[in-house]
């Protein structure tokens, strides 16, 4: 097999998988289905870096055909299963809170399966994040997106907007969250890739922020005792 670029989904670095770390194996299937010869490729990849060494396992249905002279794969595959982990969910710090990470763990579980449940526990979600960083309750999640604007950057504002203005989730985020509409897997996706970014700018860099400044005021400390000891 040939090197490839992979991310692990588990410590969330890029790295580069060998075949010392990938397995993979076909199972034919011959069962007279509608498909006629089927089948389905497993795979398992081990993150090479030390401290994770989690394993990732999927599995492909492809067409099975005879080509030159041999058998073989063909085309894209039928079906796609991502069984551990079972979504492509990111791993967030604990310090994120549980309600968040519970709802968006659960949009990614099942965006594919159901985009239009996927893209109402991401806007309860989103207004879970607004209301516990920001500490606003308006009526509606539209009413509290609009008090926030003052408070982030206008980027960051204008990019929960613009989902926002999105065919029908741009309608439905304007009314009750709990109203289920028809979305479609790439509007449900457009919602968590917006949670990820909120996530990662309100929760995570706020925490290193805080982190790098107590460092420095750590360090200010024990400058300030040594000189203090000197004079003793």
């Amino acid at each position: 097999m040939q090197d490839f670029n992979w991310h692990c989904p588990y410590c969330d670095r890029n790295t580069t998988i060998t075949e010392s770390n990938y397995s993979g194996n076909v199972h034919e299937i011959d069962k007279n289905s509608k498909d006629d010869q089927i089948a389905l490729y497993t795979s398992v990849i081990t993150c090479p870096n030390s401290k994770c060494r989690e394993y990732s396992i999927s599995a492909d249905l492809y067409l099975w055909r005879w080509q030159g002279n041999s058998w073989s794969i063909q085309g894209k595959p039928i079906l796609h299963w991502s069984l551990k982990p079972q979504s492509e969910s990111k791993q967030f710090p604990d310090y994120v809170p549980v309600a968040v990470t519970a709802d968006y763990d659960e949009a990614c579980l099942i965006r594919d399966l159901s985009p239009k449940a996927s893209a109402t526990l991401s806007r309860r979600c989103l207004q879970g994040m607004i209301r516990d960083f920001f500490g606003v309750k308006g009526r509606t999640l539209f009413d509290e997106i609009n008090a926030i604007k003052e408070k982030v950057d206008p980027l960051t504002w204008d990019a929960i907007d613009a989902v926002r203005s999105i065919g029908n989730i741009g309608a439905h985020m304007e009314k009750d969250i709990n109203i289920i509409i028809e979305v479609d897997s790439n509007e449900a996706n457009l919602l968590i890739g917006l949670i990820e970014s909120l996530i990662q700018d309100w929760y995570v860099s706020r925490h290193e922020r805080q982190q790098r400044l107590q460092s420095i005021v750590g360090v200010a400390e024990q400058k300030k005792a040594a000189k203090s000891a000197e004079k003793i």
